[in-house]
């Protein structure tokens, strides 16, 4: 079986945020692959829309036998199991419990109604550039 590195963004607002962020990469390990590096968590300001919770980010790198689509259903999984009970639809963010984002798999593109691979943002959110360069200049 190959295995692929899968480059996960989380994110959490509500609640006890770094415990949940916890339980999000332990989970992540259980059920989408070995956790091979991880980023600090970082405290950062909402992006894209007002609130007064801060957010705390991390990114995680994983080694994955499964396929992006698998990946993305496991993560989506994981995010109700913590109690997320909504996605972003159309571009209006708001508070959540958790958010998992895929932001790299190994070198590929996907480009899907539902699935884009890189993330097509990340670039634009220093939340995300920055954990993503702690763990990949860690390597």
């Amino acid at each position: 079986m190959t295995k692929h590195n899968v480059y996960l963004g989380l994110g959490a607002n509500l609640g006890d945020k770094e415990q949940t962020i916890r339980e999000a990469i332990k989970r992540i390990g259980e059920q989408i692959g070995y956790i091979i590096s991880q980023s600090a968590l970082h405290t950062t300001e909402p992006w894209g829309f007002c609130s007064d919770n801060n957010f705390v980010n991390a990114v995680v790198c994983c080694q994955t036998i499964l396929t992006p689509r698998q990946v993305l259903e496991h993560t989506q999984s994981i995010e109700r199991q913590l109690g997320r009970t909504s996605k972003t639809v159309n571009g209006e963010y708001h508070d959540r419990m958790i958010d998992i984002d895929i932001l790299l798999y190994d070198d590929y593109v996907v480009d899907e109604p539902d699935l884009k691979i890189p993330h097509p943002l990340m670039e634009e959110r220093e939340f995300v550039m920055k954990p993503l360069k702690e763990i990949m200049d860690s390597k």
